[in-house]
């Protein structure tokens, strides 16, 4: 730990001996600090709108931490006021509480004289304010909506269509990269040509297969389609290249059938190519929009990115609870992309350039 502190707070100034920062220590800095607010910024600016209440997100202009009005409970009326400091008039620097509001007037009361109604313009008061995180945001997606279904439902299709698209595609590629017959590469230019098609041009007739196959409606009708990828076949192929055929060979010598050769040594060896697909494979199930929208439509099935567009109605969006579910459906992506980033990077660099 104290090498890696060593190293990240290493500067060509130090290390030349005199003390100071070089200008080129100053550019490094500034670049990646820029570099981490361009990044991460968006990403807290989302984390903390979804502690926020309606009305503070319709404020404008917008304001970084979270705030919500203090209120205050008086007798004689049976819930909480809010409460309001005078900024104009006889009034000005008391604090009052709102009983309601007419127009642009406001019919307050003193704290210490909760019976006496006294109207204020609304344009000389300001709210009383103080941070507060809105944790009923959170609360109530649990109380209004099925979201453990829903986390489920996407849990499933990604673990599952991710075990049969490593499974398909690794079986794919093994073939093209291992055996010789006729038209192989024309077998892979067709694969590899699939990827210049546009998903939206085959929706129709692969919704019209899946409907004959009986699997609207169903978290199959969602995974079976997508049980092999070009992406994959191609990735996994160019990696499995790389594996010698003496290996095979001396296998076959010993009696090996050509799936236990697959099972025992061919994946073993792609380990870093599979991971890299399964890596990108649930990233892929998991935000998935379109298919689902398009086989799914009874509530029960839908996953967290439909139920995310339940919020969006016609005429008004629930932006507090659609900020708060939003953070909720990242959240699973996002650790599994931090712990296993490294493999993207090595995968990639091994099967890329290969």
């Amino acid at each position: 730990m104290g090498k890696a502190i060593a190293f990240l707070t290493r500067t060509r100034g130090r290390s030349d001996g005199s003390g100071r920062l070089h200008w080129t220590d100053w550019f490094t800095y500034g670049y990646l600090f820029l570099g981490i607010v361009l990044m991460f910024g968006p990403v807290v600016w989302l984390v903390m709108s979804s502690f926020k209440t309606d009305a503070e997100l319709n404020n404008f202009p917008p304001r970084f931490l979270p705030y919500a009005q203090e209120t205050v409970m008086l007798e004689g009326h049976s819930k909480p006021l809010p409460l309001f400091t005078v900024t104009d008039g006889e009034l000005a620097g008391v604090t009052v509480a709102q009983v309601r509001r007419v127009g642009i007037v406001s019919q307050v009361v003193r704290l210490d004289a909760p019976e006496e109604i006294i109207k204020v313009k609304v344009k000389e008061r300001e709210p009383v304010e103080k941070m507060a995180l809105a944790w009923s945001n959170y609360t109530d997606l649990f109380e209004r909506f099925n979201f453990l279904q829903f986390l489920w439902n996407s849990t499933f299709i990604t673990v599952i269509s991710t075990l049969i698209m490593l499974l398909v595609n690794s079986m794919a590629a093994f073939a093209l990269s291992k055996y010789e017959f006729r038209g192989r590469n024309m077998v892979l230019a067709l694969i590899i040509g699939t990827l210049m098609i546009p998903q939206t041009v085959v929706l129709v007739p692969l919704f019209l297969v899946v409907r004959e196959m009986g699997m609207i409606n169903s978290l199959w009708g969602v995974i079976i389609p997508g049980a092999a990828t070009p992406t994959g076949v191609f990735l996994l192929r160019q990696y499995m290249l790389t594996i010698p055929d003496e290996i095979l060979d001396a296998a076959r010598m010993d009696k090996a059938s050509e799936w236990k050769i697959y099972w025992r040594i061919i994946l073993p060896l792609s380990a870093p190519a599979i991971a890299v697909l399964a890596i990108l494979a649930i990233m892929w199930r998991w935000n998935d929009f379109l298919w689902p929208l398009i086989v799914l439509s009874r509530t029960e099935n839908f996953t967290l990115q439909l139920a995310l567009n339940s919020f969006q109605g016609e005429m008004q969006t629930q932006w507090s609870s659609l900020l708060a579910m939003t953070v909720l459906t990242l959240l699973p992506i996002a650790v599994v992309f931090a712990f296993l980033q490294k493999y993207i990077a090595t995968g990639i660099a091994s099967t890329g350039g290969k």
